[in-house]
């Protein structure tokens, strides 16, 4: 009987720590590794996003100098310095390339000893006709890169006629090797929905056996060697063949990769982590989805990493037969024969190693959190907080020792946390609270903080949305997040204009804040300014927001002086705010451009349309649209919401088609909504150009439908109207009382004085006479619901209360109508302008409760005759003892008869 209890109380005792040892490792978002500080997520208000630059040219790797300079390469040959005095960003050098398919001017490192030798190591496509990529290195002095200096440490056959994947990464470890990423450089636009294994002959530049799988080849690699001080390289130890190249090249580490894009280098194990983008394929995984993965893989030591045999965890792909059009056998991931034609390499390759992050254009079962779509994967660096002591930014012990992955389309990032072993544990989204346009290349400075550099939105182009920027975390005081409004970012010279820090937060409520400014070389302290802006130009404006504790926030926004943007003006007599049976709505468009004198009334455009939702109003006009395109409305949303606008954009070229010109080359033809439709979910190419689409397999064949329909309606006629007309209103009819008649007139002048053209726009928008009270903008009042009869009013309405309706025309408006409920001493209604106490246009008793009976009753109220747009003010007010609960309102209506 004693052992038993003994038994019991040890099976207790393991219970209660086996939970205790749960509770605090898994709990509020926690992780903990036996021996680590336990400690929880930072909180989002501690991070400062801080935006440096902007509107880059296709930016491409960055490095941090020692001063906190910021040097960084754009594709087509730029190298650009950010200063970080002058927060200003110059060329100091371009180089020759070869900017065509992907390749161009992609990688950008530092030498470890910098701060001695001056080194900077870009890789290039050579310019000319060679088909060439070179990794060479120059000095960089001051702000100046010696051209002279050059010294060309490896250069690369590649071949320029079919695109892509050129990959270009470079970085250091912590013992002084370099690392370079190269793509496959096969042609990718022919696969026909399986891998690019051709060996048909002539068809070499489509096999990655001869690339990715040659041990002979240095394509589709991360390669590894160690600059010598006088020039060229050696081979460091460890590489996966032997340094006299009897097995395969020797500066080869990994094999097996189709474009590691990014990697990152552990600066205390040695570990490589990359992510290698994906293909889009039409063979089915384990999982029942296409195997189209993206990977994020990590190399402990060197090793085959499968492409193009193996994706994923090392689902075999097959051996497709491209002249019998069958897919062929599959290899044995644990040895792995690269028979074909095109290999130069050895046939026998290293056992293929599986992937540790994989996932596809369906939601992963296995990684939930990446999400889904066309995808980009990248790997960042892996996080020490020691390596950054007394660093000012450095992130929280929370992150210490994990890696950082990002994914370029979904613009996500992820912290990844490993086991004891190394071998990865868990995700989770870092920053989430911040939106990033692209990411393109993301690294640690020495005081800590985060730079990241932004793509932007469309490939192959300068985006403004393309950005770099530097994202700081405080522990302790917290930095103010400073933030500039401007009353007008353009107009033409002299140009007044009024600045005001308001916006700005400081998360730390008791902090006193100091405003100043930087304009055109001189400060100027305060929260509110006026600046008057001379000359045409640019003009740079800097607000830096210091707290007491000595913390600063800076904000940056552009004035453009030298062009003013369209004055343009809708004049009606109608009332401009409310619809009625029948009425017609007159009016007459004017324009009027400082700089274009002339205005060519055939660029104005002027559209008219009923919208059965009157949130379709805010919808149409934030995205510019005609009226009628309301049916489209949800394909728009749900296209914004995809990856599309990674490869397309309304009408500026990008790697895919514009959607207008798709609208245009398809409108009209018979069944082509369901053949498009089709194309959204499967993907494929042929139509434009051998680049592959993206499959999207999780869209509904509705949804593909709802898609194809808005790109469709891009090319039809937005029914331009006359400058002066009058139109029936008639569309509501039936309709019900939610929908909303929008006129929209719309300018773009022609640019002046060096600033692009600027749009002007003006509206009217009608909405149905029945208001409902609870719809109120503002107001002292309760509201209350009656779910049986989908109804809610305005009840609470005590002596002295109100509701208020911001800018309402009453034009026309010749008595109200209140559908009103007496539940108590009844009381008065009092319509005023403006204010509370302002001009009183109508006033109305609320009989009290008769005969005790409550129910709703329809009255009408006089109104004095009133022209133009009012807030509205309805004030409530007691007619006798009882103070409180004096009825209750429904709607009003506002009657033209």
């Amino acid at each position: 009987m004693k052992s038993n209890y003994l038994l019991l109380g040890a099976a207790f005792f393991i219970i209660v720590f086996s939970s205790w040892i749960w509770k605090n490792t898994y709990t509020n978002h926690r992780f903990q590794v036996l021996g680590k500080i336990d400690t929880k997520v930072p909180d989002s208000s501690r991070y400062t996003r801080i935006v440096l630059a902007e509107g880059l040219d296709e930016p491409m790797e960055m490095a941090v100098l020692p001063n906190l300079n910021v040097l960084f390469v754009e594709r087509k040959g730029a190298l650009k310095l950010y200063d970080s005095k002058t927060k200003a960003v110059k060329t100091i050098a371009n180089i020759n390339v070869f900017s065509g398919i992907e390749d161009g001017l992609l990688g950008l490192a530092l030498d470890p000893k910098f701060a001695e030798n001056h080194w900077v190591y870009l890789y290039f496509a050579v310019g000319g006709e060679e088909s060439k990529s070179r990794l060479a290195r120059y000095q960089l002095v001051g702000d100046k890169l010696i051209n002279k200096s050059e010294q060309v440490l490896l250069e690369i056959p590649t071949q320029r006629k079919y695109c892509c994947h050129s990959a270009g990464y470079l970085a250091f470890d912590s013992k002084g090797v370099l690392y370079l990423s190269t793509g496959d450089n096969t042609n990718a636009e022919e696969t026909e929905g399986y891998t690019p294994v051709d060996e048909r002959p002539g068809r070499g530049l489509a096999d990655d056996q001869a690339t990715s799988a040659s041990t002979n080849d240095l394509r589709g690699k991360i390669l590894r060697i160690i600059p010598k001080d006088g020039g060229g390289y050696s081979i460091p130890e460890g590489n996966l063949f032997p340094k006299d190249g009897s097995k395969g090249l020797p500066e080869i580490y990994t094999m097996g990769s189709r474009n590691p894009y990014r990697f990152s280098i552990d600066q205390k194990n040695g570990y490589v982590y990359w992510g290698d983008v994906g293909p889009d394929t039409k063979v089915e995984s384990e999982d029942g989805e296409y195997m189209s993965f993206d990977e994020i893989n990590q190399a402990k030591k060197p090793g085959f990493f499968g492409w193009p045999y193996f994706l994923g965890n090392n689902q075999a792909l097959p051996l497709y037969n491209y002249a019998t059009k069958q897919p062929g056998e599959k290899k044995n991931h644990a040895k792995p024969l690269n028979n074909s034609p095109n290999n130069t390499g050895e046939k026998e390759l290293p056992p293929a190693q599986a992937a540790m992050i994989w996932y596809g254009k369906m939601p992963s079962k296995h990684f939930p959190l990446v999400g889904s779509g066309g995808a980009t994967a990248a790997a960042g660096p892996v996080y020490y907080s020691d390596l950054f002591p007394n660093a000012p930014y450095k992130l929280s012990e929370y992150y210490n020792g994990k890696l950082f992955i990002y994914d370029w389309i979904r613009g996500w990032i992820m912290a990844v946390t490993f086991d004891e072993s190394g071998n990865y544990k868990q995700m989770e989204p870092f920053l989430k609270h911040l939106k990033f346009s692209a990411p393109v290349d993301m690294q640690f400075s020495k005081d800590g903080a985060i730079y990241m550099l932004e793509y932007g939105t469309n490939w192959f182009s300068k985006n403004t949305d393309a950005k770099l920027v530097k994202i700081e975390y405080q522990e302790g005081n917290r930095k103010p997040i400073a933030e500039i409004a401007v009353d007008k970012p353009y107009g033409a010279a002299p140009l007044s204009v009024s600045l005001s820090g308001n916006k700005s937060v400081d998360f730390d409520k008791d902090d006193k804040l100091d405003f100043s400014w930087k304009i055109a070389g001189k400060t100027i302290n305060g929260l509110e300014i006026k600046y008057t802006f001379k000359k045409p130009g640019i003009y740079s404006v800097e607000l830096n927001v210091k707290d007491n504790k000595g913390a600063v926030g800076t904000a940056i926004s552009k004035i453009h002086v030298g062009n003013t943007p369209p004055l343009v003006d809708i004049k009606s007599n109608s009332n401009r705010s409310f619809y009625w049976d029948g009425e017609l709505l007159d009016y007459q468009v004017v324009v009027k451009d400082v700089e274009d004198k002339v205005i060519d009334q055939n660029k104005v455009k002027v559209s008219f349309g009923y919208l059965p939702h009157g949130k379709d109003v805010a919808v149409i006009l934030a995205g510019n649209q005609y009226p009628g395109a309301y049916k489209y409305l949800k394909g728009s949303g749900m296209l914004a919401n995809l990856d599309c606008k990674a490869c397309h954009s309304m009408d500026k070229a990008s790697v895919g088609p514009t959607y207008k010109s798709i609208s245009m080359r398809y409108a009209g033809k018979k069944d082509i909504v369901k053949t498009l439709a089709k194309k959204v979910i499967e993907g494929g190419s042929g139509n434009w150009g051998e680049r592959a689409m993206s499959a999207h397999p999780a869209v509904s064949p509705d949804d593909a439908a709802e898609m194809v329909n808005y790109i469709l309606s891009l090319s039809k006629k937005s029914g331009k109207l006359p400058l002066k007309n009058s139109i029936s209103l008639k569309d509501h009819l039936g309709k019900g009382k939610e929908g909303s008649y929008l006129l929209n007139a719309s300018y773009r002048d022609k640019g002046a004085n060096g600033i692009e053209p600027l749009d002007g726009r003006a509206y009217i928008s009608l909405r149905n006479p029945y208001v409902q009270a609870e719809d109120f903008d503002k107001g002292n009042v309760r509201i209350a619901t009656i779910t049986t009869a989908f109804m809610a009013y305005a009840t609470g309405i005590a002596d002295q209360s109100y509701i208020k309706f911001n800018k309402i025309d009453l034009t026309g408006i010749k008595q109200l109508k209140y559908n009103v409920q007496a539940i108590g001493g009844g009381g008065n209604i009092e319509l005023r302008l403006d204010s509370m106490n302002g001009p009183l246009v109508s006033k109305f008793i609320v009989p009290a409760v008769a005969d005790g009976k409550t129910d709703w009753k329809e009255l009408t109220a006089a109104i004095n005759a009133t022209k133009g747009s009012h807030d509205l003010y309805f004030v409530f007010s007691a007619s006798g003892d009882q103070k409180h609960d004096l009825f209750n309102l429904d709607w009003i209506y506002f009657s033209n008869r």
